[in-house]
């Protein structure tokens, strides 16, 4: 007679509940989705890079290209860039833009060499086509080599470094070029 005399009362229903099986699971999945290096597919990091300038030389002496950061839109960056002709008091100004896809950036972050294309637009309007490889000495840096034709047959060699800056601060308009 079990039911009659009961030596301890039972427990409220809803006191005990089952533990869900399904919850340490999806923790456990979550925790490593995350920590997959390329599972997020993170881009962001090259959002922004840096060129140190760097000196072309030329028969009737040396020409210094200083580029501004290069902000990334899509698939292009865009900056500015000025270049000197030394000895000379020449300078030019203009715009540059360099198409690099998403899976260039990935071999990038693979260690992989790349090559680039691209142009550059002085004040003036005259276009210039842009070629280059880059080089990734670390995750965050490396080198580049940058070929811009002043002709059809005239190229300006510069080689120089690399570094990314991460996201931009602000995000400006898209711009595409000419």
């Amino acid at each position: 007679m079990p039911g009659l005399f009961p030596v301890c009362p039972q427990p409220p229903r809803g006191q005990i509940r089952p533990v869900p099986r399904l919850s340490p699971i999806l923790a456990f999945a979550l925790a490593a989705a995350t920590s997959v290096p390329g599972a997020g597919d993170d881009l962001a990091r090259f959002s922004q890079v840096a060129v140190k300038p760097a000196t072309a030389f030329i028969y009737i002496g040396t020409v210094t290209m200083t580029i501004s950061t290069f902000v990334r839109h899509n698939t292009v960056y865009s900056s500015t860039y000025t270049a000197r002709l030394f000895p000379y008091f020449y300078s030019e100004r203009g715009r540059i833009w360099i198409e690099v896809p998403d899976d260039a950036l990935r071999r990038i972050a693979d260690g992989e060499s790349i090559d680039f294309t691209g142009r550059a637009t002085n004040e003036s309007g005259d276009g210039r086509k842009v070629e280059g490889h880059a080089v990734p000495t670390s995750r965050t840096s490396g080198s580049l080599r940058v070929r811009i034709f002043v002709t059809r047959r005239i190229a300006l060699n510069y080689d120089t470094t690399y570094e990314l800056r991460g996201p931009a601060a602000a995000p400006g308009p898209a711009v595409t070029p000419r």
